[in-house]
């Protein structure tokens, strides 16, 4: 058949088809660029007004709620000083447990911004149930100012009390994983961008927390014990409703990442390819381990973890089997995974033990505020004849201390560190919580000799067998042990933070900075056990901790027990520290983060590419360098 008339149109027809995918793709290129425009308008400093009013009044109604919550179980519910420390102890415990649950759900399947608000919601209900309890009297036993042969809260008052404290530790665990990371989210948090900023998202952060701390302290504990619990739990419940209507209004301008899956499944499928595959030989390549960027963008945003040598033997995940080989596209995740993934998990298991440290922590001082507060209460607190100050509010001296801290540290210390370390960050989050173990040790050793220096004042004036006296010492004696555990936040409360935000896949950071929450959790339940052991084996003649009548008490000896078990935890996490591996991290850049920068590499780049046939060695060692200079 003759094909030559045919041949115009043949090219013609292809020349069509060429003009319609090209304009197909121009499209597609714009739909991209306006996406990213959008995408670029979100986010940024004009959204803390919004997250951070969120944020500072569920702090200011958590701190009203939960920080002169003693006094209430003693004071109106006439619970025993053991019964009620350990009762606010473990909902403590449940309200730090349940972040874990909300990171889950947040990171699985709701988002972040979603499950913030299920979360505030649910938390109102139970700050509004307990305004009711305590405005309502048949819900209350009758009083006893004299605290002898009093007659204890019944099961139906009890009841709902627990149901209140209940709904605020769920609606905690969508809160407390999921804001600081949320607004975390809306900046560009890589490590060069980090290093070169002026101010450090953490620290500011926990800067605004501790003012809405310092303000709940001293206005709404005040108002519980001058005016009544009606209106000292109705603010917290005002502030709560606030927060949620600040945070709605903000909705339009959020960065709101989808959620990437559940990460515990992916875990899981790393774990299960990797028994699978448990003969297999791993390549002495590690490049010819399995990756597919496709599958890992949504997981992968800010850049995908590069290849370590720790825990190979999970990289048996991501070998290519022939097998697997014919359908890379569409893989079997519980069969072959990426090394993205594996390394997911390698970095979760790299931040284990340092994460381990802080639950001893929390064990040691979970039940300090509660006897620190009940020591208050026996002193002397007039500031004149007509005004004394509340024991709840003593915190506030922990609380200015951190605030004055953490400006100190962003001016002071971070420079004056930087020049001896030469880490833009001054030192690392390692070295900082480091710092912190060991302030905490120093506080509770004064706290101890605070606790005999009361009791030596009380015997001189024949005051121990009366509880309720006020014993002629300021209450002032304490403050030094609450400026030291103020100094200790600065340090390691920060610093956890920021090192489990900064080491955890970005996948994964609701799970866990809900990590820090569980430790706390399960520091308040071992603190519970702790408490509840020192109680019941140290008699009843010369108890540590008695019930009623502190002064009776062998405070001082707690604290040296907790002193004792802090210095073996410090021992412990500065191991673990000298041995912890960072997660190397490919970072990906924006194309108009850095006009000046992306120019200059790309001409780089293309003044290489004009070299490649004359030298192709130098070149791509060339092109490594540039990369590297870059990220």
């Amino acid at each position: 058949m003759d094909t030559r008339g045919m041949e115009p149109q043949m090219e013609l027809a292809e020349n069509k088809a060429d003009s319609a995918k090209k304009q197909e793709n121009e499209e597609e290129e714009e739909e991209k660029e306006e996406e990213h425009g959008r995408r670029k308008k979100l986010g940024g400093i004009k959204t803390m007004p919004f997250i951070l009013a969120n944020e500072v009044c569920d702090r200011f109604a958590t701190t009203g709620f939960h920080a002169n919550m003693i006094t209430y179980l003693t004071q109106v519910l006439n619970l025993p000083l053991v019964q009620a420390s350990n009762t606010l102890t473990n909902f403590s415990g449940t309200a730090s447990f349940t972040p874990l649950i909300g990171a889950l759900i947040a990171d699985s399947v709701a988002g972040r911004f979603w499950t913030i608000i299920v979360g505030s919601i649910i938390y109102e209900l139970g700050l509004i149930s307990i305004t009711i309890s305590a405005v309502v009297p048949s819900l209350q036993p009758p009083p006893c100012p004299d605290q002898k042969n009093c007659r204890e809260a019944s099961s139906l008052q009890l009841w709902v009390l627990y149901i209140s404290l209940l709904l605020t530790s769920i609606g905690t665990g969508g809160i407390r994983p999921c804001v600081v990371a949320f607004a975390a989210d809306q900046f560009d948090m890589k490590k060069s961008s980090v290093e070169s900023r002026k101010w450090n998202f953490f620290n500011w952060y926990y800067f605004c927390m501790g003012m809405a701390t310092l303000t709940a302290l001293t206005v709404v504990v005040y108002i519980q014990d001058n005016v009544g619990w009606g209106w000292g739990l109705g603010l917290p419940a005002i502030a709560m409703a606030l927060s949620i209507i600040a945070f709605v209004i903000g909705a339009s301008l959020y960065k709101k990442l989808k959620p990437g899956g559940s990460p515990l499944v992916r875990l899981a499928q790393v774990v299960v390819a990797a028994v699978k595959k448990r003969k297999a030989v791993a390549p002495t390549d590690a490049g010819l381990l399995y990756q597919n960027k496709n599958l890992d963008a949504a997981i992968s945003v800010h850049g995908r973890l590069v290849h370590t040598d720790q825990f190979k033997w999970f990289d048996k995940a991501a070998i290519v089997t022939e097998r697997e080989a014919t359908n890379l596209d569409q893989p079997n995740l519980w069969r072959i995974t990426t090394v993205h993934r594996v390394e997911e998990l390698k970095s979760i298991i790299r931040m284990l033990p340092i994460w381990a440290a802080g639950i001893l922590l929390v064990a040691a001082s979970s039940h300090q505020h509660s006897f620190t507060l009940q020591q208050a209460r026996t002193m002397n607190r007039h500031l004149s004849r007509s005004f004394e100050i509340p024991p709840a509010s003593l915190s506030v001296f922990g609380i200015i201390t951190t605030l004055v801290g953490l400006v100190l540290y962003e001016r002071l210390f971070v420079p004056l560190a930087r020049r001896l370390t030469g880490d833009p960050t001054g030192v690392t989050c390692l070295q900082r919580m480091g710092i912190g173990f060991a302030v905490n040790i120093l506080a509770t050793l004064v706290s101890s000799l605070v606790e005999m220096k009361r009791k030596s004042v009380a015997a001189s004036q024949n005051l121990l067998d009366e509880p309720t006296a006020v014993i002629p010492i300021s209450v002032f004696w304490l403050v030094p042990q609450f400026c030291l555990h103020g100094v200790a936040e600065v340090f390691m409360s920060v610093g956890h933070l920021e090192f489990l935000y900064d080491q955890s896949p970005e996948s994964m950071r609701s799970t866990a900075v809900a990590l820090y929450w569980f430790a706390i959790s399960v520091g308040n339940y071992i603190g519970t056990l702790l408490v509840s052991l020192v109680h019941k084996y140290t008699g009843e003649r010369n108890n540590w901790l008695p019930d009623r009548n502190l002064n009776r008490g062998r405070l001082e000896y707690y604290y040296w027990l907790v002193s004792g078990i802090q210095v073996v935890n410090l021992v412990y996490y500065v191991v673990c520290a000298w041995f912890y591996t960072c997660k190397p991290l490919e970072e990906v850049y924006d194309d108009d983060d850095d006009d000046d920068e992306d120019g200059k590499l790309e001409n780089e780049y293309k003044g290489l590419q004009k070299q490649k046939v004359n030298d192709p060695v130098a070149i791509n060692g060339e092109l490594e360098l540039v990369v590297n200079q870059t990220v």
